[in-house]
């Protein structure tokens, strides 16, 4: 690589021209305004309560979305969210399952399956039947991790394995983390999507990768927790941007994306930051 790149980009960082405003989609010597696509990112807690995520759910705690009371509501959430009239649907789902979801959504338009207990069918695929499209798009992916933390994270006998995992849980930032009381159970589904898409949850919820096991080192002064991160979330969050941008649209599309909420910490970021892409405000539609 070029050396003189460096001192170039440096300068560039120093002036501020590389980072200016993430909300400004037009060009900076004339009034024309870049043409973009709209993206509506629906966060969510996981229906079927998997419990795969640092925060687990104990069972008395959790809800039957399958339950009349709570069909109905999802019912309701889907019409708020219809009035967006998404053309493109995003779920979080690893695309090398593209060709299952794609044959349960079909099995469910022809009448043939009942939907189970997820976000990704009860509201994505409820919206796509009712905007007429032919599928939804798997866009998940679990990122990449650097050579160090593959190895570490391949000998659980290891002392340095051992001495990682007791940080995950056990260390000193455990009292910063941010948490959001739980409504579903209380107030119901549309009251914890509320929750969850409010934008300074959203905020106080990144902070919570910044610390803790982000901070852990085995030796002084390494990045074994930055690494661990970088690629469990950072890393994550833009590989799913970029399977995103992978799917053809043009700025006449409407893009829905349903993902956990705790995604949009990245994902809305880079929605707003992109110049190809104009993130709405969720709780707008929701609170309609």
């Amino acid at each position: 690589m070029n050396r003189v790149f460096f001192p170039i980009l440096a300068v560039a960082l120093i002036c501020g021209e590389m980072f200016t405003g993430c909300s400004s989609k037009g060009t900076p010597n004339d009034d024309t305004t870049v043409k973009t696509t709209q993206v509506l990112t629906l966060g969510t807690f996981h229906f079927n309560f998997p419990n795969l995520d640092a925060v687990q759910t104990a069972e008395e705690d959790q809800i039957d979305v399958l339950l009349p009371e709570y069909q109905k509501e999802i019912e309701l959430i889907v019409e708020k969210l219809l009035v967006f009239q998404p053309t493109i649907i995003a779920i979080e789902c690893e695309p090398v399952y593209q060709s299952i979801i794609d044959s349960l959504y079909n099995q469910y338009l022809l009448g043939k399956y009942q939907l189970r207990r997820d976000e990704d069918e009860q509201i994505g695929f409820r919206i796509a039947k009712a905007m007429g499209l032919r599928k939804l798009y798997c866009v998940d992916n679990f990122g990449n991790f650097t050579e160090n933390i593959v190895s570490l994270l391949n000998d659980e006998e290891s002392e340095e394995f051992l001495f990682f995992a007791n940080s995950f849980y056990n260390n000193a930032d455990s009292s910063k983390v941010f948490y959001r009381e739980r409504l579903f159970k209380t107030k119901g589904i549309l009251a914890e999507l509320i929750q969850c898409n409010d934008e300074e949850n959203i905020k106080e919820d990144l902070g919570t990768y910044l610390i803790g096991i982000f901070k852990h080192e085995y030796s002084p002064n390494d990045y074994t927790g930055v690494d661990f991160e970088t690629g469990r979330w950072f890393n994550r969050n833009l590989r799913i941007f970029r399977n995103i941008q992978r799917i053809e649209s043009d700025p006449s599309d409407r893009i829905l994306v349903i993902f956990g909420s705790a995604h949009l910490n990245i994902l809305n970021w880079l929605f707003d930051c992109s110049p190809e892409y104009t993130i709405v405000k969720t709780n707008d539609f929701l609170r309609e």
